[in-house]
């Protein structure tokens, strides 16, 4: 009986680094389009090179979500699948890997398919994966639906917060005035913003400087629920140094079990930009 894992690229865990000797991993990759250039979030991605193309081109970059067929790829693999997905209202990826599920199950009715909403990205799904790794490992033979279960309820745990730096694709997507933008920069101040349960993204609190934000971002952790032994996932893009501080910030205020720092693959460069924080919990 083989244990499948299947994620789509907006969660930061590389394939590379999943190891595990009973439970298969695997990223379907989403692309970025930015100008005449494809990027495919892969292992292989290099996100510098992306986001170099991206503050070059003019026009707004966008993203694709992978095709159900490249989903069913990944689900054949396996005799019993958990996916999860970036969040239902922000891409149609959760509807692709729900029809490559039906292809799948049509012409092999004998494999057992969970696609899960996360209602999130970024660390989130990493969190996600590492629980469903956790589950399957320690009792192989659990009865599929109550592992899809307990992993629903724990989706439903998850927090999601973030704060950026860089708006430069939100002001060439016109969700953002340049003037607003410019004057953001120009003072220093640091969006923050959080994930609602359904999925969608709002602005919860801005900041001028990186400790104020830091201290916001603790302040939202700790007000949107328990944090008591809570496992967090930090996912920066190219910005190291910032998410060791928000870490040492977050040990301080909160009382988490602990705090993994994580490359922001393709598609969550995209959207947080360069120097932007994602934090699972």
């Amino acid at each position: 009986m083989t244990w499948n894992l299947v994620s789509d690229s907006s969660c930061d865990l590389r394939a590379s680094s999943f190891h595990s000797g009973s439970v298969r991993f695997t990223s379907v990759p989403l692309h970025i389009q930015v100008g005449e250039q494809t990027f495919v979030d892969d292992d292989s991605l290099s996100v510098p090179a992306m986001l170099s193309a991206m503050a070059a081109e003019k026009a707004a970059s966008s993203s694709a979500c992978p095709s159900p067929a490249a989903f069913a790829e990944a689900f054949k693999a396996g005799d019993r699948t958990v996916c999860f997905t970036i969040s239902s209202q922000l891409s149609g990826t959760y509807h692709a890997a729900c029809i490559a599920r039906d292809m799948v199950l049509e012409e092999h009715p004998d494999k057992q398919i969970c696609v899960i909403d996360s209602r999130s990205a970024a660390g989130a799904m990493v969190l996600l994966i590492r629980r469903a790794r956790a589950l399957i490992e320690a009792d192989p033979e659990a009865d599929f639906e109550a592992v899809c279960g307990q992993l629903r309820r724990y989706q439903a745990s998850l927090r999601t917060c973030f704060t950026l730096e860089n708006f430069d694709n939100l002001i060439k997507s016109g969700r953002m005035r340049p003037i607003v933008g410019t004057l953001l920069h120009s003072l220093g101040i640091h969006v923050i913003a959080d994930a609602t349960p359904e999925g969608t993204i709002r602005v919860a609190d801005k900041a001028r400087g990186v400790n104020k934000t830091y201290r916001a971002i603790t302040a939202l952790m700790g007000a949107s629920k328990d944090c008591t032994d809570a496992e967090v996932v930090i996912s920066h893009c190219e910005n190291l140094e910032g998410a060791m501080a928000l870490k040492r910030q977050i040990l301080e205020d909160l009382p988490v079990k602990h705090v993994d720092l994580l490359s922001c693959r393709g598609l969550t460069s995209f959207y947080a930009m360069e120097k932007g924080l994602i934090v699972g919990y």
